[in-house]
Order: structure tokens, then sequence, then C-alpha cells
């Protein structure tokens, strides 16, 4: 068939098929499938494994179509294991089984199945060159076909889209969104020389990071906000957490590296909220009642948040600036809480029940907690920022 370019015979035309079966790439939509279907609770293996099939067609053209025009068409990458007639033969083939599967899905569920299913080839065949030729479809290309496949997971289990489910393709799209951009980051000195406008060449590459963690951030708040509303189980904050930690680590890191741990990161993401989903080890439970504390439950909480407060200040070396800014903001804080508590705008119950100087001594440490935390976050921020931009400037030089 002449598939390989090095090598003749059967063995080695398998060998370039297989090529382009990339698993860091591929296992996440199709296990963004099987996500959505665990979401729908009860699900049918069949309809299931035929929307996986083709979502692995849809990847699996993308991967060869993008070898194919970055190779042959372009010349920007040194070598292809496949001839111009494979990557042609490849393509035809993807598309033949993708069309059966989303017949199948169509015949077995639905045209509605078979519609869902669709638009995820077009994300697949267009990416390269189409897709990838500027800053919005090249970043958003991976994130919006795991994002569809999520979708089609359920919908072919349930003939139906839900809050839940698009809002867990929100996060992902979002967070995936900004993991892209710094795997962008890796090829950003060749993109620049061939006028390849990915994020990071359009913004530079400090603004493009701090772009992507601030994109990888709304995503895990958003599973906050999906978890408060009841969108999400109880359970799904604690993959936030997870990816986000890994996140912080990541944001000091060389692109090569800290890609290397997003992915990774996302994985465990991933895997933690079809924990959350398909076991929900939380539902059921309750918010823990501090109000056990009685009169001392607000005083306990200012020094949990004190205590935050001081170790990031203490971590960014900032004790003395926030103390400056705590002493000139107090008199401004004290004549506005003075004054709302005066006129009844609010009232605080679980406090000790002292006062000094016309207001609860709660109010008074409040009045340094609050600035000294607010502090204490930006800048921890700031740290942070200057040192990936450090090690951004370390990968460029590499």
């Amino acid at each position: 068939m002449a598939i390989s370019r090095h090598e003749h015979g059967l063995r080695a035309d398998l060998r370039a098929l297989l090529s382009q079966v990339h698993p860091v790439f591929m296992l996440p939509p199709l296990a963004a499938s099987w996500f959505g279907a665990a979401v729908a609770g009860e699900f049918a293996l069949s309809a299931g494994a035929i929307h996986m099939t083709a979502i692995f067609f849809a990847v699996y053209t993308a991967h060869v179509k993008d070898g194919y025009v970055d190779f042959h068409r372009r010349g920007e990458d040194d070598d292809h294991p496949m001839t111009v007639r494979g990557c042609r033969l490849c393509l035809l083939a993807a598309g033949v089984g993708f069309a059966a599967c989303t017949l199948a899905l169509g015949a077995l569920v639905g045209p509605g199945a078979a519609l869902v299913t669709l638009p995820t080839w077009f994300v697949g065949y267009l990416h390269a060159p189409q897709l990838d030729t500027n800053p919005f479809t090249t970043t958003l290309g991976y994130p919006t076909g795991i994002a569809l496949a999520l979708l089609g997971g359920f919908y072919v289990q349930t003939t139906e889209m839900t809050a839940t489910t698009l809002g867990f393709a929100l996060v992902f799209l979002v967070t995936l969104a900004g993991v892209k951009i710094i795997d962008d980051e890796q090829d950003y000195a060749y993109d620049r020389s061939i006028d390849k406008r990915t994020v990071s060449v359009l913004l530079g590459r400090p603004r493009a990071r701090t772009l992507a963690f601030a994109l990888l951030m709304t995503g895990l708040v958003g599973v906050l906000w999906g978890t408060v509303v009841g969108l999400f189980p109880p359970s799904a904050p604690a993959a936030a957490l997870a990816f986000g930690s890994v996140a912080l680590v990541a944001r000091r890191a060389d692109p090569t590296i800290a890609t290397m741990l997003l992915i990774r990161g996302a994985y465990v993401f991933l895997a933690l909220l079809l924990v959350a989903v398909w076991f929900r080890p939380l539902s059921g439970a309750v918010l823990p009642d501090i109000t056990v504390l009685g009169p001392y439950t607000y005083l306990a909480t200012e020094f949990v948040f004190g205590a935050l407060a001081f170790g990031l200040l203490r971590y960014a070396g900032a004790l003395r600036q926030a103390a400056r800014t705590v002493v000139a903001l107090y008199p401004i804080a004290y004549l506005w809480d003075w004054y709302t508590l005066e006129v009844g705008v609010f009232e605080i119950a679980m406090r000790t029940g002292y006062d000094l100087f016309g207001i609860p001594i709660e109010e008074h440490l409040f009045m340094i907690v609050v600035p000294a935390l607010v502090i204490g976050v930006h800048e921890t921020v700031r740290t942070l920022s200057a040192e990936a931009d450090d090690a951004s400037r370390r990968g460029s030089r590499t």
C-alpha cells in the first residue's frame, strides 16, 4: 500500500499507521466520552463504545492531517513516517470509520446522537491548516474536541443535555485552553520565526502565561461554583484542589516541564471528577457546623484566615508593606464599620460580646485580617509570576 516512507512491507505499514496514535493526546478525548456516560448514571455499553470509537477516528484524523500538512505541505517537520498516499488513505479510512459510527449512533439512539457527534470530526479534520493559523482556534481546537466528546458521551446515553453536563464541558474547555497555551509556548521561537500566530507569539510569553493560568484558575473556580449551586457532586472541589496544586508548581517551571505537569494534572483532574460523579463519596454529608464554638465562632475564623494571611505575607516577604497598608487603611475601615453597625446595616450573632471603641473586637481584627490577606495573595501572585517569568526566559534561552 506504500503507507510507510522508510520501509516496505505489511509490518512497516502497520507501524506507520500506529505511529499516528499518540496516547497523551488520544486518551483524554476517549476518557471524556466515557466521563459523559458516567455523568448520565446508568449507561449502555454499546452506545458508549460506538461513540468512543467515533471520537477515536476523529482524533486519529486530526493527528494524520496535522502530520501531513506540517511535513508534506508546509515542510515544518523534519520527518514523517507516512507517505502522501498513505496519509490520504488513512484520512479516507478514518473518515469512513467515523461515518459508520455516526450512522450507527443515529440508528441506535436517534438523529440527535449523530448530530452531536458530527462536529468532532470537523474539529479534527480542520485542525490543520485551517484552525491552527490564528491564536483563538489554535488554542480552543483541542479543548473544544474534549468538550464535544463529553457532551456526546452524555447525550448518546440520555438523548438530552443538562446544566450539569454543560457545566462540566465548560470547565474542561476553559482549563484545557490554559494548558494548550502553555503547550504552545514550547514552540514559541519556531512559531515566531514562521509567523505562526499562537497566543504566546501574539501576546508575548509572560502575558500569555498569565492568561493561561488565569484560564486554569477560572475553570477550577468554576468547579466550586458548580458545586455550591448543586450542579456538581459535593466532592468535585477535591479534583479542582488537586489540579490547582499541580498548576501552582507548574507556574514556576519552564514550558516543557510545565506542560508535562499540567497534562498529568489534567489526568488526575478527570480521574477525581469521575470518582466524584460515579461514587459520590460525600453525598448526604453536611457542612461542618463551627457554631459549636458559640460566641468564639467569628473570632476563630479570623484566627484561621489571619494565619493564612501571615503565611502568605511571610512567603512573599511583604510583612512590613502589609503593616503599613493596614495602618493607613484602618481609620477608614473603622469609620465605615462603626457607621454601618450604628445604623443597623448588619448584625453579628456569633461573637464574644466585647466592644472596643464602639464596635466589637472581632471587627477590629477583621479590619486587620482582610487587607492583610488581600495583600498576601497579591504579593504571592506577584512573586510566583516573577519566578514564572524567569523560568520562561530560561526556557527561551535553551
